[in-house]
């Protein structure tokens, strides 16, 4: 029985929206391995892992108003 298992590692391709001003308070995405990665332009060691439905489904609800307070 073969256990082994070939990985291979991407190192992602970070983007900000256009709409940033460059002041370091941005949050940057990635995608990598068919998954979306999100992280702030000011502490980039911290990253969040989601699906793409998960990602869109959540854009669309703050859109809506869904966490205006």
């Amino acid at each position: 029985m073969n256990t082994s298992e070939t990985t291979t590692h991407h190192r992602p391709h970070w983007r900000k929206s256009s709409y940033s001003a460059g002041e370091g308070q941005c949050v940057e995405v990635a995608a990598a391995d068919g998954r979306v990665q999100l992280r702030e332009s000011d502490a980039p060691g911290t990253v969040l892992t989601t699906a793409p439905p998960v990602l869109a489904a959540f854009v669309r609800s703050a859109k809506a108003g869904a966490f205006d307070v």
